[in-house]
């Protein structure tokens, strides 16, 4: 029998067929390639999408037709991210001076935050209502108002919650770390030099110091003074004042209206619908860029929470 070895047709069809199986391999590849680049376009665009703030255009807001203004409050109130008082600030002015704008609903979900930022939305709030006597303030509380919320929210007209919202909160606190009994066990030493007996305040790696700590409480009792001064500002007549008020527990909205830290229930198209009497709902909110969101994502602000991360004032 003849050797198909040495078969010079049988080499041919070997070899035709290595190729052509290269070709359809190649051929599945690239169909797979095309395919995950497609995948990859597809989940960009979802990404793009919720990314996007989709909210009210620019023509909407200044057709001059008549509407109830929304701006949202939500998280943290920092001086970076979206409830700080840049953004809110801007997000007031700008509902306020809308000549179509009946009243303004600032829908808040916040645990509190920087005792700055909040005192300088509630200034701004104060500057606005003069300004505009004619166009009222409401807050709107969904899930939580406690602490730098609240404070914000104490500048408002009248103040509507749900009967399970979680509000007040009226305190202020300094929170830290203290790791010399760790530096101790792990025989490391602490080398601080200062110029100004007090230079280390509060420290995490030097024992607390007695007239450092009653300094700190002396600050935390002025700013938590400030803070009832504007509640009892804002709420007037209408607050209950109770010996646990000011001490720093919070309630439910129902507990709240009974106590005068709110007026009703409602919500952001109750409020618009039956008290401003505009059904139509903008929003005004000032929202992070593109840019902004995905340098917040992977860490810009790294710095700065390393910064806070020993010590840090807050009202919540």
């Amino acid at each position: 029998m003849e050797n198909p070895q040495k078969d010079p047709q049988w080499e041919r069809s070997v070899l035709e067929k290595i190729a052509t199986d290269g070709l359809i391999e190649q051929r599945r590849r690239r169909r797979w390639g095309i395919f995950f680049k497609l995948l990859g376009f597809i989940y960009l665009g979802v990404m793009l999408a919720f990314l996007i703030d989709w909210g009210d255009s620019a023509e909407r807001l200044g057709d001059g037709k008549k509407h109830s203004a929304l701006v949202q409050l939500n998280g943290v109130i920092q001086a970076k991210g979206d409830a700080s008082a840049e953004r809110i600030i801007s997000s007031l002015q700008s509902a306020f001076d809308d000549k179509g704008t009946q009243g303004v609903i600032l829908r808040i979900n916040s645990p509190g935050g920087s005792p700055v930022q909040s005192g300088i939305i509630n200034d701004e709030i104060g500057r606005l209502r003069a300004l505009h006597p004619n166009t009222p303030l409401y807050v709107v509380i969904e899930d939580v108002c406690a602490s730098g919320g609240y404070y914000v929210a104490a500048g408002a007209d009248k103040i509507f919650v749900d009967k399970a919202s979680i509000v007040g909160s009226i305190g202020v606190l300094m929170d830290g770390f203290g790791f010399t009994g760790t530096m101790e066990k792990l025989g490391v030493e602490r080398r601080l030099l200062t110029a100004g007996e007090n230079k280390g305040f509060l420290d995490p790696f030097s024992p607390q110091d007695a007239q450092q700590k009653a300094h700190a409480k002396l600050m935390l009792a002025d700013i938590h003074q400030q803070f009832i001064d504007v509640v009892r500002k804002g709420r007037g007549k209408r607050l209950k004042e109770t010996p646990e008020m000011f001490s720093g527990l919070m309630w439910t909205g129902a507990k709240s209206i009974e106590l005068g830290l709110a007026d009703g229930f409602g919500t952001v198209d109750s409020v618009a619908r039956e008290i401003i009497k505009a059904e139509d709902v903008r929003d005004y909110t000032v929202k992070q860029n593109l840019a902004e969101k995905f340098a917040r994502q992977f860490g810009a602000n790294m710095s700065e929470s390393m910064a806070n991360a020993f010590t840090r004032m807050t009202l919540r």
